[in-house]
């Protein structure tokens, strides 16, 4: 078997089961809910931090299941993480002129 047949069988075989996706669904859901909760709770600064926290871990379980990066090869992982590293400097560099008003 060929290299690129290698690649395609073991590519293939990595599918998630309904229950992973229904799992993940719970999980997403049940993030959500928390997301509301605490927003009615008056934590002061930490309701930011707590809810930006909560879209993380939303955002890398969408991202790994049903987008399937979770089974892509570690180069779509790297220009993933390439990408987001420089949506942060251009975030920071962009909203550290707030300090300087």
């Amino acid at each position: 078997m060929s290299e690129q047949g290698k690649e395609h069988a073991e590519h293939t075989s990595h599918h998630p089961t309904y229950g992973t996706y229904i799992m993940v669904w719970i999980g997403l859901v049940a993030l959500t809910s928390i997301t509301v909760t605490v927003a009615g709770i008056k934590l002061g600064s930490l309701t930011l931090i707590t809810a930006l926290t909560i879209a993380t871990i939303k955002t890398l379980m969408v991202t790994y299941y049903f987008m399937h990066v979770k089974f892509d090869n570690r180069v779509i992982k790297i220009f993933i993480l390439v990408c987001l590293i420089i949506f942060l400097i251009l975030w920071i560099l962009t909203f550290s002129d707030l300090s300087f008003r």
